[in-house]
């Protein structure tokens, strides 16, 4: 839950080089990327706000694209999926943000019956997309299967 946290933008300096994370400690980004570094799946998700990500998403990608830039192969395989919370517009926009994130650092992202977002103008208004959450439903039994699939062939 990126709102829980602090998230500073990337400061450019590839510090992280062979260290597997940011060097910088002093907010939710080393944290949220170990997270995402041990999970075999990944639900990257973000309101649309001006058409886009959110600010926080946006700094939480551009700092996860350096450190994965400077130590390649750490979310190599990785099944992910991208969803946004939509008033009104740029919910493909969001989604392809983060997808091209994903496919850029060779995650196997997992799609649904339909586009990954649901509409509401406030919160807890997601919730009433009755064909949005039922995507939600089925984007999530996509994920585990595939998950549970790459686990099977693995052994």
């Amino acid at each position: 839950q990126l709102a829980e946290y602090e998230i500073q933008p990337c400061r450019g300096c590839f510090a992280c080089n062979g260290r597997g994370n940011c060097v910088f400690a002093n907010d939710g980004f080393a944290e949220i990327f170990s997270r995402m570094a041990d999970a075999d799946g990944i639900v990257l998700g973000s309101p649309v706000y001006s058409a886009d990500v959110s600010a926080k998403m946006k700094a939480f990608l551009e700092r996860g694209g350096v450190v994965v830039a400077t130590n390649p192969g750490i979310l190599r395989h990785k099944i992910g999926a991208s969803v946004a919370a939509v008033r009104r517009g740029g919910g493909m926009t969001t989604v392809d943000t983060m997808n091209h994130f994903m496919l850029n650092k060779e995650m196997i992202v997992v799609g649904s019956t339909y586009w990954n977002m649901v509409y509401g103008k406030n919160i807890g208004d997601v919730l009433n997309d009755e064909e949005g959450m039922a995507n939600m439903r089925n984007l999530g039994e996509n994920m585990a299967w595939t998950i549970k699939k790459l686990i099977s062939d693995a052994r």
